[in-house]
């Protein structure tokens, strides 16, 4: 059954506060890193909740939150930091297509940047 509104599809926590830190200024693409991922969530019609912290202390944290379906069978959120520019992006979209956490192993592309979330640490 598809789903339309997005409402079984992974979602995304960002720091609002540190989106950005991690390219600053030298960044070309208007409204840096947390443009690009306000544009992901839009684009896959995923939801994105902006925080003002997330607790790692960490630049440009995105939490990849599993869906509905793969939290009931045990998913957990996956913690990213220094996610930043075109390429980590388009990891990050890859991996929120395929369904994300609990849907797909962790991409190549997005293993550099897990951190523990904070009640791991």
């Amino acid at each position: 059954m598809s789903d339309p509104a997005g409402l079984d599809r992974p979602g995304l926590t960002m720091c609002a506060l540190c989106a950005g830190d991690t390219l600053g200024p030298a960044d070309p693409r208007p409204g840096g890193q947390g443009g690009r991922v306000r544009e992901l969530a839009a684009a896959r019609r995923t939801g994105l909740t902006e925080v003002e912290c997330l607790d790692v202390c960490e630049s440009d944290v995105v939490v990849v939150r599993p869906s509905p379906v793969c939290r009931r069978t045990g998913a957990r959120p996956l913690w990213l930091s220094r996610l930043a520019g075109d390429e980590a992006t388009e990891a990050l979209d890859d991996y929120v297509a395929g369904g994300g956490p609990g849907a797909v192993a962790v991409p190549p592309g997005l293993t550099a940047y897990v951190v523990p979330s904070p009640a791991e640490s």
